[in-house]
C-alpha cells in the first residue's frame, strides 16, 4: 500500500503527514494559529495576492491588499476561540493523484483540471446535467435561466465524465451527485442514474428542489433506476422563507417529497442555504424537523450563502453567515449542542478512512479537506425521550481519532491487522461513557451505526437496518467566495465538478474565484431560445430583499 504517512512532520500526538504528492510535488503544510498568512485572490481582478488572518474583537478577519484595487476585509469566523479550537483537531493530507489530468501546474488556481498540485481525492463527484430549472433562485450557484443560454451536456458527454472520475488513481470515485439547474428535468435523467450504477458508483444522489419528486410515480422510477439519496433544498419550515429565497410557496411540495421518499425507501439530506436576516432564525426548526423524520433524513448540510459579483463591505457584513454563526445558532435555538464543545472539523473523520485503508492494504476515499471547510456534529437520538445527544457528550472523539491514526501507522501484516481490529473496539470502549450515552446505545451498536455512515452501500442492507441506532449528522459547508478565498483550501477540496472538456474542477474554483463554471457553460452551451420547450414552466426572477 502507498504510505500516506510518509513524512517526518509530526503533529497532534505523533501523526505524520506526507511531504510529497505521488508526482513529487511538494506539499505545503497548513498554517495554524493567529495571526497567519495565507494566499488569496483579489475580488476584482482575481490575481493571487497575500492575505493575513487575525483576531479582532473576538472574530477572525481576513485582510488583503491588491496593488491595483486596494484593501479588502471580511469576516472568516465570528468566533475566534472556536476557530482556534478547530485547528487542534487531527487531520491528514493526502498525496493527490497518480494520474492527474494537468501536469506541471505552475500556479493555483489557474491550472485546474485537476492538477498535480491537488492533494485530495474526489469524495463527491458533481455533474451539472443542465442549467435549466423549474425555479429561478437568486442564491443559486448555477444562476439558472438568467444567462441567455442553455448548458446541457449530452448523455454521451455525461457518461464520459463519469468514466473520467472512475479512472482516477490510486482510488476511483464512488459517490456521485447530479445537480444543475434542476437535474430531474434533464431528458436522459433516469438513464444517467442507471449508467452510474453500471459504472460502479456505490452512492448516487441528486441536488434537487424536490418539485418533481413530489410525484410518487416519478419517485418510484428514480428509485428503480438507482437513486439513493435526495440532497433536498430546504431553506425553512414555512412558505415565507421560500417566497423570499425561491419566489414560490414550496412547503407543501417539500412535505409531499418527504412522504414519497419514505414510501420508496430512499434517504434525504436537508440542504438549507442560510442568509443572515432571512432564514437564520429557522435553523432550530429545521433541526427539529430532521429529528421528527430521522427514519429517512440522515443529515442536514447547512450552506451559508457565498457572494458572487461586486458587493459592498457593509452589505457583506450584514449578510455574512459563518460556520461559527451556525454552531451558535444551533445552540441558541435548540440547546442540543454547545458551539465550543460539540462541533468538530469534517476533515477529522478521515481517521476512520486511514484506519480502514490500513486494514484493507489499499487506499480508500478520504475526507481530507481543509479543517476549516466543514464543521459538523453527530447526534444519536434517545429512543425514549427523542432527545438528540451529541457524540462528543459520551465519546472522547478527538482522542479516539488520534489513536486511530497511530494504529493505522503500525499496520504491516495480517496478524497485526487482526489485532488492530480488536484494538478499534478497545478504543471505542475506552473512550465511550455509558452513563452519558443514550439509553440502549452500546460501543458495539455505536460502531455498527457509524459503519453505515462510512459505508453507504452497507447502510442500505437489511442487516444494517436491523442493527443501528437512530442518528443523524448536522454539518455546515463553508463554500468560498472571492472575499474569503484561501488557496490552501482549494488544493484540499474533496468535492469536484466534471466538465465536457475532460477536466475536473474543485467546487470553489468552479463556482467562485476563477469561476470555471462560466467558461465551461459558455463553451458548451446553446442559445436559450433554441432549447427551452414551451411545456416547461420557468418561474419569474426574484431578488434578495435589501436591508
Amino acid at each position: 500500500m502507498d504510505n500516506q504517512f510518509s513524512c517526518a512532520d509530526i503533529n497532534f500526538g505523533g501523526i505524520s503527514r506526507p511531504d510529497k504528492t505521488y508526482t513529487e510535488r511538494t506539499i505545503e503544510p497548513i498554517h495554524t494559529g493567529l495571526p497567519k498568512e495565507v494566499m488569496s485572490i483579489c475580488p476584482e481582478c482575481k490575481k493571487v495576492i497575500q492575505a493575513v488572518e487575525f483576531e479582532e474583537d473576538g472574530k477572525v478577519i481576513m485582510k488583503k491588499t491588491c496593488p491595483e484595487h486596494g484593501e479588502f476585509r471580511d469576516i472568516i469566523y465570528s468566533d475566534a476561540e472556536l476557530f482556534k479550537q478547530l485547528e487542534t483537531w487531527p487531520y491528514i493530507d493526502k498525496r493527490g493523484f497518480k494520474n492527474p489530468i494537468v501536469k506541471n501546474a505552475k500556479n493555483c488556481p489557474d491550472y485546474c483540471g485537476l492538477c498535480d498540485r491537488h492533494l485530495s481525492n474526489t469524495m463527491l463527484v458533481n455533474i451539472d446535467l443542465t442549467n435549466r430549472c423549474n425555479l429561478r433562485c437568486p442564491v443559486c450557484f448555477a444562476n439558472a435561466n438568467v444567462k441567455g443560454y442553455v448548458y446541457e451536456p449530452s448523455f454521451e458527454q455525461v457518461v464520459e465524465m463519469l468514466k473520467t472520475f472512475r479512472n482516477q488513481k490510486p482510488v476511483p470515485a464512488q459517490f456521485v451527485q447530479f445537480s444543475g439547474g434542476e437535474p430531474t428535468i434533464y431528458p436522459e435523467f433516469l438513464n444517467v442514474l442507471r449508467v452510474s450504477k453500471e459504472l460502479g458508483y456505490t452512492h448516487i444522489q441528486i441536488a434537487t428542489n424536490g418539485i418533481k419528486m413530489a410525484n410518487l410515480e416519478f419517485a418510484e422510477k428514480c428509485k428503480e433506476a438507482g437513486l439513493h439519496t435526495l440532497y433536498l433544498q430546504f431553506d425553512g419550515i414555512n412558505d415565507n422563507v421560500s417566497l423570499s429565497l425561491r419566489n414560490r410557496k414550496l412547503w407543501e411540495i417539500k412535505l409531499k417529497c418527504v412522504e414519497n421518499v419514505r414510501k420508496t425507501d430512499m434517504k434525504i439530506v436537508l440542504v438549507p442555504t442560510i442568509v443572515k436576516g432571512i432564514n437564520d432564525s429557522q435553523i432550530g426548526d429545521i433541526v427539529r424537523f430532521a429529528i421528527d423524520n430521522e427514519d429517512i433524513i440522515t443529515g442536514i448540510s447547512f450552506q451559508p450563502v457565498a457572494f458572487t459579483g461586486r458587493i459592498s463591505r457593509e452589505q457583506r457584513e450584514k449578510q455574512r453567515f459563518t460556520l461559527a454563526d451556525l454552531a451558535h445558532a444551533v445552540e441558541e435555538q435548540t440547546g442540543f449542542a454547545k458551539a465550543r464543545e460539540d462541533w468538530f472539523p469534517l476533515s477529522s473523520i478521515s481517521a476512520f478512512s486511514a484506519f480502514g485503508a490500513s486494514i484493507l492494504g489499499r487506499e480508500v476515499l478520504t475526507v481530507s479537506c481543509h479543517p476549516l471547510c466543514g464543521l459538523c456534529t453527530y447526534f444519536f437520538i434517545d429512543k425514549k425521550t427523542k432527545k438528540p445527544v451529541p457524540i462528543t457528550r459520551f465519546l472522547n472523539l478527538k482522542q479516539l481519532f488520534i489513536d486511530l491514526y497511530k494504529e493505522s501507522e503500525k499496520l504491516s501484516s495480517r496478524k497485526v491487522k487482526l489485532f488492530t481490529m480488536v484494538r478499534f473496539l478497545y478504543y471505542a470502549k475506552k473512550y465511550f461513557n455509558k452513563e452519558k450515552a443514550p439509553a440502549g446505545l452500546t460501543p458495539k451498536l455505536f460502531l455498527e451505526t457509524l459503519n453505515g455512515y462510512i459505508d453507504k452501500k452497507y447502510s442500505r442492507t437489511k442487516k444494517y437496518k436491523k442493527h443501528n441506532f437512530p442518528s443523524f449528522f448536522v454539518a455546515g459547508m463553508h463554500f468560498q467566495d472571492s472575499y474569503n478565498y484561501d488557496l490552501d483550501r482549494i488544493r484540499r477540496c474533496v468535492i469536484h465538478y466534471g466538465a465536457p472538456n475532460g477536466r475536473i474542477y474543485p467546487f470553489c474554483t468552479y463556482n467562485s474565484g476563477p469561476v470555471y463554471r462560466d467558461y465551461i457553460e459558455k463553451k458548451f452551451s446553446k442559445p436559450l431560445k433554441k432549447v427551452v420547450k414551451k411545456k416547461e414552466k420557468v418561474e419569474p426572477e426574484c431578488v434578495l430583499p435589501e436591508f
